[in-house]
């Protein structure tokens, strides 16, 4: 166990910021999980810019890497696309 007062500090911020991100990150997942199951265009259409956003915010953070993002967002442009 931490001894010194900063590494005890240390351990109660590390442990906020990963509930912090594990939130965000699974709030990400359900949302590309719903966008995944939509079979309407227009309603794709609205959520598409959303979904984005998120995304690149959670990357911006480095919550997720980078290039994950990418490749959900290029999926999901995938998806979008194939919905007539």
């Amino acid at each position: 166990m931490a001894n010194h007062p900063s590494a005890l500090k240390r351990i109660r911020q590390s442990e906020v910021r990963r509930l912090h991100n594990r939130y965000y990150a699974k709030s990400m997942r359900n949302s590309v999980r719903k966008f995944r199951s939509l079979t309407d265009k227009k309603e794709a259409d609205t959520m598409l810019p959303k979904l984005y956003a998120l995304i690149d915010r959670l990357a911006k953070k480095n919550i997720i890497h980078k290039n994950k993002a990418g490749n959900l967002k290029s999926s999901i442009t995938k998806h979008a696309n194939s919905l007539s």
